[in-house]
């Protein structure tokens, strides 16, 4: 059949001089009818785009880059950006800003800067106020410390305790030294007496006691017989009145303190004046005394004095001894209060005025004397039983002795026991004259 096709156009390709070409597809070399007009070529009307490859553009920007110009079109910015398998490249917010003209805004998540490695833990310091407090606290110890060991090494000690057995409760001797030393008032009496002799005793159980025993009392003293109280003082010192004392109470004492009467004029005065009340006027010569009715507020000389008053007094002994304890009482309180205590300048002084004042038995510490400032403290308040032995007499006439106090000998035990076991009724004024 080819060779009949070929040979019905009466030549063949051989003779019209044609070769054949094999790489042609049939449908080219096929002619075409004369009528059916040639298919036009598809030209694009697209512009050509050099694509860049990815090796050939830089990982990073060094600089800003210059912005696009605004012929590009959009669909063209997208192509050249790199292919979805390669990781987007890192522009920092200012270049997009000198891009694309935009304006500086919110930091978004994916523009942030690399976070910066996290930093070592720091350690802990100290808070400043916690080494100031150690600091003080310290320098307080310190201070306490050595006031410690200057306070005991200005206690003044004296021989007084008997070494009888102890009985219950805590019992405390204070006695007013009538030493004359320094003191310029006229006085009849001569030598070293007793003016003030108080029991002050703490029980086991029950209000604190005060007691001031008048200086006259009429009492057995050991090895001398019958006489006043205080000339067991004089005959034997701090010894013999304490065994005295215990005699006439039952009670071993367990303390000593001795006031001179210059040394209640020193504390006062370095306290700077106690305040004390008395209802009448005083002009009283013997003691030099001047009263004026009400309460004042005293210096050293005229505390002194108002506690040794006794003739201008109506009650004689008994009202000397209630304002002897008033005078204790105001010295106390002055003591232990938070403006003397809290006041370096002012502690440091009443203290040495305090110890140049007192002298205490053998073995009395620092630490004793705070146990006998509380219990004076104690006694000194509402709570305390406060007064005087009962009394029969308070103008006893003695042969060789003179005028004295008889207390009432039949009382005495019982009254005695009751301040020892606390039985008392808090607040009380017990005994007085009958």
């Amino acid at each position: 059949m080819r060779g009949h096709r070929a040979t019905l156009g009466g030549v063949s390709n051989q003779d019209n001089g044609r070769t054949p070409d094999r790489d042609a597809p049939r449908s080219a070399n096929r002619p075409k009818p004369p009528s059916v007009p040639p298919k036009p070529k598809r030209v694009s009307t697209r512009m050509p785009v050099n694509r860049p490859s990815v090796e050939d553009e830089p990982l990073a920007p060094t600089r800003a880059m210059p912005p696009q110009s605004a012929a590009t079109p959009p669909s063209a910015a997208r192509r050249n950006s790199p292919p979805p398998s390669y990781p987007p490249r890192e522009r920092t917010q200012q270049a997009r800003h000198e891009t694309y003209g935009e304006q500086p805004s919110r930091q978004h998540a994916y523009d942030a800067a690399p976070a910066p490695a996290a930093a070592p833990p720091r350690k802990r310091k100290k808070h400043k106020c916690c080494t100031a407090a150690l600091v003080i606290v310290l320098i307080l110890a310190v201070i306490f410390g050595w006031l410690l060991i200057w306070v005991q090494g200005q206690i003044q000690t004296v021989p007084a305790l008997s070494g009888a057995a102890n009985t219950p409760g805590d019992t405390t001797l204070i006695v007013g030294s009538d030493s004359r030393d320094g003191w310029g008032h006229n006085d009849l009496t001569e030598g070293e007496r007793t003016d003030t002799i108080m029991v002050l005793h703490a029980p086991e159980s029950g209000p604190t006691s005060l007691i001031s025993i008048p200086r006259d009392s009429f009492v057995p003293i050991p090895g001398y017989g019958s006489n006043k109280i205080n000339a067991a003082f004089s005959f034997g010192g701090p010894q013999l009145l304490v065994e005295t004392v215990e005699d006439l109470t039952g009670l071993t004492i367990d303390t000593y303190l001795e006031v001179g009467f210059t040394g209640v004029e020193g504390i006062v005065d370095a306290l700077g004046g106690v305040e004390l009340c008395l209802d009448y006027d005083v002009d009283d010569e013997k003691s030099g005394l001047v009263w004026e009715a009400g309460c004042h507020t005293v210096d050293g000389e005229t505390a002194l004095a108002f506690s040794r008053m006794r003739y201008s007094d109506p009650l004689g002994d008994i009202g000397r001894a209630e304002r002897q304890r008033q005078v204790v009482g105001a010295v106390a309180e002055g003591i232990l209060s938070p403006a003397t205590l809290l006041n370096p300048t002012k502690l440091l002084p009443v203290t040495s005025a305090t110890l140049e004042a007192f002298r205490v038995s053998e073995g009395t510490g620092v630490f004793d004397l705070m146990g006998l400032a509380l219990d004076m403290r104690s006694a000194l308040g509402g709570n305390a039983v406060t007064g005087t032995p009962p009394i029969t007499s308070l103008g006893y006439n003695v042969d060789g002795v003179g005028s004295t106090v008889l207390l009432t000998e039949e009382e005495l035990p019982q009254f005695w026991e009751d301040v020892a076991e606390g039985n008392f009724e808090p607040g009380e004024e017990v005994g007085g004259v009958e």
